[in-house]
């Protein structure tokens, strides 16, 4: 059952059932954090107790309504509001509390410096992609077009990857698979091809392992910071990518052996594409003909995202390509924080 908080005459808290249309939560949270902001000056007292399960939200949000912060008391009011709603709907049980729990230090504890738990299941649940898809609307720019789409960062991207030079190839060492030739163009937001733009990239192997996971490659291998020419141009060789499972050895497998959802990402190259008075653009290129392009475990895949990674025949071998632009909108230049060293 939903409840929403009100106040009467004398300023007393009371709790009162919300009906579908009242549903949007977010703004009954507003006026109860309201009906707190106007008792936060009274002392604590036996009529302000809980007594029932309904009755202990009120005083929950009382208790942080003194937070300065005004985008933190909102959140936490929104958040505290949808986790005793969601409590009481679905009546959690001592022993499904204590084993959410135990998901939460596991993810915890499982996160370390080859994997990030944690963002796994931001991924997992969607919720990663729903902040990227949130916070990175697609924007008409000047010519009628629109900024490239935002994708996931992932658990995977190193910061301080090798500079590389235009057309060098980031498949170090003995990495195997079929070549890979990537070229596009970085264009502003009026359609005007930025130079000295820069294009990071990531992937996992073909054996569907990032470099961070698995001991036999170099380091840095399949990683590499290329800069745009005069033209905006960019071109990079690799190798291409396979599908590969999510990590499964922690807390984050179990939930989707629970759920009975396959671990398998599509096989995809990882951007970072950023310039001096430009938003920083993070996405994904899938290949047209991955297997599990329809049931990505994250989510992350949208029409925009995947590319066509053409198989051409030269000098007879067979050989990948992939042509994708990227189209940057002015703005701040900011950086996420790297999800492992």
């Amino acid at each position: 059952m939903l409840v929403q908080a009100l106040a009467d005459a004398s300023g007393a808290l009371w709790l009162a059932p919300i009906d579908a249309s009242q549903r949007q939560s977010y703004i009954g949270c507003n006026r109860l954090q309201a009906a707190c902001d106007e008792r936060e000056t009274e002392p604590m007292t036996s009529t302000l107790l809980p007594t029932t399960p309904e009755s202990l939200l009120p005083l929950v949000l009382q208790a942080m309504s003194r937070t300065p912060d005004a985008r933190l008391r909102q959140l936490m009011a929104a958040l505290t509001t949808h986790l005793h709603q969601f409590v009481l709907e679905t009546r959690v049980t001592e022993a499904e509390f204590e084993r959410a729990v135990a998901f939460l230090v596991g993810i915890g504890q499982a996160t370390g410096e080859t994997k990030n738990e944690v963002i796994l299941a931001s991924d997992l649940l969607g919720v990663s992609t729903l902040v990227a898809m949130l916070n990175n609307p697609p924007s008409p720019n000047q010519i009628g077009t629109s900024e490239s789409h935002a994708a996931l960062l992932g658990p995977f991207w190193r910061q301080h990857a090798p500079r590389c030079a235009a057309g060098d190839n980031i498949a170090r060492g003995d990495t195997a698979g079929t070549p890979l030739d990537v070229n596009g163009t970085v264009y502003d937001a009026a359609g005007q091809p930025l130079a000295g733009a820069l294009v990071d990239v990531w992937q996992a192997s073909p054996v569907g392992l990032y470099e961070n996971q698995d001991e036999s490659q170099p380091d840095m291998n399949l990683r590499g910071c290329f800069t745009t020419d005069a033209q905006g141009r960019y071109r990079l060789r690799s190798v291409h990518p396979a599908g590969y499972p999510v990590p499964t050895d922690g807390p984050c497998g179990e939930l989707l052996q629970a759920q009975l959802r396959h671990p398998y990402r599509p096989a995809h190259l990882h951007f970072m594409v950023s310039a001096p008075g430009h938003r920083v653009l993070i996405t994904q290129v899938f290949a047209d003909d991955a297997e599990t392009l329809h049931s990505d475990p994250v989510f992350g895949v949208t029409a925009p995202l995947v590319g066509h990674f053409e198989r051409v025949q030269r000098d007879g071998q067979e050989l990948a390509l992939l042509t994708h632009d990227f189209h940057l909108l002015p703005g701040e230049p900011v950086f996420p924080h790297p999800p492992i060293p």
